[in-house]
């Protein structure tokens, strides 16, 4: 089985949004995520968490804050990029939650000796 990076990018306004929400509407609307790892089963290696205040840090040493929109991450396994995004069909970051939001997935590569 091989590895997948999934990264969740939202718009600003819409992080801004769920870091606002309460505890009561946080878990709501879990309750979706949590169907979608269901769905999942072993092929979930980790949920991930939400993700904020990214910074982007360049080879001269300047730091500004990060323009990727990257709200959040999970980690999959699955034979091949096909079957990882099929497990990503009718997950619920793209799921009418906000017009602009994605999803990307990325292969991990195995390096050797490692």
């Amino acid at each position: 089985m091989k590895k997948f990076l999934v990264t969740y990018h939202a718009p600003i306004d819409s992080m801004k949004q769920t870091a606002s929400a309460t505890p009561a509407q946080q878990a709501k609307g879990m309750e979706a995520w949590m169907q979608w790892a269901q769905r999942c089963g072993s092929n979930l290696v980790e949920m991930g968490s939400p993700l904020m205040n990214g910074q982007s840090l360049s080879p001269d040493g300047s730091v500004k804050g990060s323009d990727k929109n990257v709200c959040g991450y999970s980690i999959l396994q699955a034979e091949n990029m096909d079957d990882a995004k099929a497990l990503l069909n009718g997950h619920p970051h793209i799921g009418g939650w906000n017009a602009d939001c994605t999803i990307e997935v990325h292969e991990t590569m195995a390096l050797p000796g490692m």
